[in-house]
C-alpha cells in the first residue's frame, strides 16, 4: 500500500466457470428496485449471470450456453441494459434478450473469419462494434427487430485487435491491438469510419508491446490503455470530441502520464471508476487501484493507492467498477474464479 488507510477488501468469490474465466460486466440498467447484475464469460464457452439476493448473497441465475462453439472472451450490456452481446473464438457475437425473466437467444453476428475478442455497445445503443484476430473492427448497427447490418469495416492494424470501446458520449470508437498501436475511428458523415488518429511509441509516447484494454473516465476527457510493457497510460482529449474531423491529423489525444514498475507481468485490463479510481488486473495476479494526485505541480499525476497481491491464484484477466457502487470491483481469473471487492478507506490524497 502506498501510504493512505484505504483497503480492498474480498467480499465474495463466486465459483462456476469450469474453465478459465476471461471478462466480464455489469448491468448498467437492471431495473427500478433490482440489485447489481454482473455477467461473465469464459473459456467453457458460456456466460454466467449473477446477482444480488436481499440477504446479499450472491447466486448464478442463469447459465447462456448451448451457442458457441469455443471460447467465449468478452461481453457487453447495451445501454438500456435489456441485450448482451458475448463475443467467441468461433467467429461469432450472440446477441441476448432478457425479458419475462428469461434470456433469448435474438440474433449472431456473422462475418469475421478469426476469433472474436472483443464486443462493445455504442452509447446510444444503436451500434456494436466487434474486433477479431483477423486484424479488423467491424461496426454493426441493431436494426427494429433484433436484426443487424454490418455498416464499416475498419481495417488499418496490421496484427489482432484485442479490444474495442466506444466513447462514453460520442460516436468515436477506440481499438488496441497486438501491433502495439491505439487506433481512433469517427464518423464521416457519410456512412463511413475512417481512423483519424493513430497513438504509437514513436511519435505519441505510446506502447512498446500488444496493447490489451482501454477505459474512459466519467467525463470521457480522458483515457486509459495498458500492455504488455507492463505500464498504463494515461491520455488526455484536448480538442472537442463530438466535433472530429477525418484524417490521420485529427490530434483530439495526447499522452499526459504513464504509470510504471507497479505490476510485474502483462497488464491484461483496465477500469476508471465514476469516483476517479483506475483499476488494474495483471499476470502477476495482483490488482492495483490508482488515482490523480491532489498536487501543485505542473501537469497531471497518479499515485498507487494499494496494490492487491495474489488477489486470484493466477492471471487477473479482467477487472470492472459496479456502476451502481463505485466502491465495488469485480475481477476474473484464469483460475476461473469471479470475485467482488470492496474498496475501504481513504482514496483521496
Amino acid at each position: 500500500m502506498d501510504g493512505g488507510t484505504a483497503e480492498l477488501r474480498e467480499t465474495h468469490r463466486l465459483v462456476g466457470h469450469a474453465d478459465r474465466a476471461w471478462a466480464l460486466a455489469w448491468n448498467p440498467n437492471p431495473g427500478a428496485g433490482a440489485g447489481p447484475v454482473l455477467a461473465s464469460c469464459g473459456a467453457d464457452k458460456t456466460v454466467r449471470i449473477w446477482k444480488r439476493a436481499p440477504d446479499g448473497a450472491w447466486h448464478c441465475s442463469d447459465v447462456l450456453e448451448g451457442v458457441h462453439e469455443s471460447t467465449v472472451r468478452s461481453c457487453a450490456w447495451s445501454p438500456d441494459g435489456k441485450l448482451l452481446a458475448d463475443a467467441s473464438f468461433d467467429g461469432t457475437t450472440a446477441i441476448w434478450e432478457y425479458s419475462g425473466g428469461d434470456f433469448e437467444l435474438v440474433d449472431t453476428l456473422e462475418g469475421h473469419v478469426n476469433e472474436v475478442k472483443s464486443v462493445s455497445w455504442s452509447q446510444s445503443g444503436s451500434m456494436v462494434a466487434t474486433c477479431s484476430r483477423d486484424r479488423a473492427a467491424w461496426i454493426w448497427e441493431i436494426l427494429p427487430g433484433n436484426d443487424h447490418e454490418c455498416v464499416d469495416v475498419l481495417e488499418g492494424h496490421t496484427e489482432d485487435v484485442k479490444m474495442v470501446q466506444w466513447h462514453p458520449f460520442f460516436d468515436v470508437l477506440v481499438s488496441v491491438s497486438y501491433d502495439n498501436t491505439i487506433r481512433v475511428w469517427a464518423d464521416d458523415g457519410d456512412g463511413k469510419w475512417p481512423c483519424v488518429q493513430t497513438l504509437t511509441e514513436a511519435g505519441n509516447s505510446g506502447h512498446s508491446s500488444t496493447v490489451w484494454s482501454i477505459s474512459f473516465n466519467q467525463k470521457g476527457d480522458r483515457m486509459v490503455t495498458c500492455s504488455d510493457d507492463c505500464t498504463l497510460k494515461i491520455w488526455d482529449a484536448s480538442i472537442d470530441l463530438s466535433q472530429p474531423t477525418t484524417g490521420e491529423g485529427h490530434e483530439s489525444w495526447r499522452h499526459i502520464s504513464t504509470l510504471s514498475g507497479y505490476h510485474g507481468r502483462t497488464i491484461f485490463s483496465v477500469h476508471w471508476s465514476s469516483e476517479g479510481v483506475i483499476a488494474s488486473g495483471a499476470g502477476d495476479d495482483a490488482i492495483c487501484l490508482f488515482a490523480e494526485e491532489n498536487s501543485m505541480v505542473e501537469g497531471p499525476s497518479y499515485r498507487l493507492i494499494l496494490k492487491k497481491e495474489k488477489a486470484h491464484d493466477t492471471d487477473v484477466n479482467c477487472v470492472r467498477w459496479c456502476p451502481q457502487n463505485p466502491r465495488v470491483l469485480a475481477s476474473v481469473s484464469d483460475d476461473g474464479t469471479v470475485k467482488l471487492w470492496e474498496l475501504q478507506g481513504d482514496i483521496l490524497d
